[in-house]
C-alpha cells in the first residue's frame, strides 16, 4: 500500500516526502508492529535469505512467500479501487505503469537490462545482509533492527527509482506488473531472478560467518545440580561413617548441552522477547 500508493498519488512538485522514504518508514512501522509474530520479513527475498542462512525452514519459507504474494495483491487491489474513484484517472493501467519496475523503454533514463539487473542484485543482497545482521542474536544493537532495515530500504528505493522503479521486493514487483501493461509483465522475470540471487549470496555469507564452524557439545552441569551432588556426597560419606558398609549414592549422569538446532527464526525470537519485556 505505501510502497506503491505514495508514488502513485504523489505530485512531485508539492510533495516534500519522497516515496522512497515513505516506503522505508512503512516497513519500519510494520516490523515494529508485527515483527514479534513473524520476524518482520514482508519480502520474499528476505525470507529466502533467512532460509539460506539456516534461520527458517524451507516449508515455512514457502508459506511466507504465499502470504507475501497474497498481501501484495490485496494491497494493489485496494489501490485499484481508490484509482477508480478518481474521475480524472480513466486509464488505470497507465497509472500503474508509472510505478511498475522495468528497464529499457520502461525506465525513465532507459537503463539497459544489465544495469537494472546489477542494481537489483546488489541492492537486495545489501538489504538481506542488513536484515540478517541487525536481527542476529550476536548483535547487541538488535533493538534498532527495524530502523536499520527501513532506512536501508528507503535509500535503495531512492537509488532505484530513476533507474527503473527497482523495488528490491519480488512481491511488490509482481503486484505492480499485474496491473500495468504487457511490457511490465514481460520484464517481471528480472525482478525475481536478481533478488533471489542477491538473497542467496547474502544468506550464504551470513551462514559462513556465523554458522561455518559447528558448535561442539559442551559437557556442563547446572550450578544447582553441582550443589545437590555435593550434598549427596556428604550425605553418603556420613552414612558410610555411621553404618560402615552403606554404599555411596551414585552421582547424577552428566548431560551434554545440545547446540542450537538450525531453522529457528532469530528475528522472530528477538521481537517476541522484546514484547515480553
Amino acid at each position: 500500500m505505501a510502497g506503491l500508493g505514495v508514488p502513485l498519488f504523489s505530485i512531485p512538485d508539492s510533495n516534500p516526502l519522497s516515496a522512497s522514504l515513505a516506503a522505508g518508514l512503512a516497513l519500519t512501522a510494520a516490523m515494529l508492529a508485527f515483527g514479534y509474530l513473524s520476524g518482520g520479513h514482508f519480502n520474499p527475498a528476505v525470507t529466502l535469505g533467512n532460509a539460506i542462512a539456516g534461520r527458517l525452514r524451507f516449508p515455512e519459507a514457502a508459506a511466507y512467500l504465499g502470504a507475501q504474494l497474497i498481501g501484495a495483491l490485496l494491497g494493489v487491489v485496494a489501490l485499484l479501487g481508490i484509482l477508480r474513484t478518481v474521475p480524472r484517472i480513466s486509464d488505470t493501467r497507465a497509472a500503474f505503469d508509472t510505478v511498475a519496475a522495468g528497464f529499457g523503454e520502461q525506465s525513465i533514463i532507459q537503463a539497459p537490462m544489465a544495469g537494472a539487473l546489477l542494481v537489483e542484485f546488489l541492492g537486495t543482497a545489501l538489504l538481506v545482509a542488513v536484515y540478517l545482521g541487525t536481527t542476529s542474536d550476536r548483535n547487541p544493537s538488535r533493538a534498532a533492527a527495524p530502523f536499520a532495515v527501513g532506512l536501508t530500504m528507503a535509500v535503495l528505493l531512492q537509488l532505484g527509482q530513476t533507474i527503473g522503479n527497482t523495488p528490491f521486493n519480488p512481491a511488490r514487483a509482481t503486484a505492480s506488473a499485474l496491473f500495468g501493461n504487457a511490457d511490465a509483465l514481460g520484464q517481471l522475470w528480472l525482478f525475481w531472478v536478481a533478488p533471489i540471487v542477491g538473497a542467496v549470496l547474502a544468506g550464504l555469507v551470513y551462514r559462513g560467518f556465523t554458522q561455518g564452524t559447528p558448535v561442539p557439545a559442551a559437557v556442563v552441569q547446572d550450578e544447582d545440580e553441582d550443589d545437590l551432588d555435593a550434598e549427596d556426597k556428604l550425605d553418603a560419606g556420613d552414612d558410610e561413617a555411621s553404618a560402615g558398609a552403606a554404599p555411596a549414592r551414585p552421582a547424577r549422569p552428566v548431560t551434554a548441552e545440545q547446540p542450537p538446532t538450525p531453522g529457528g527464526d532469530e528475528a522472530r525470537d528477538f521481537f517476541d522477547s522484546s514484547r515480553g519485556r
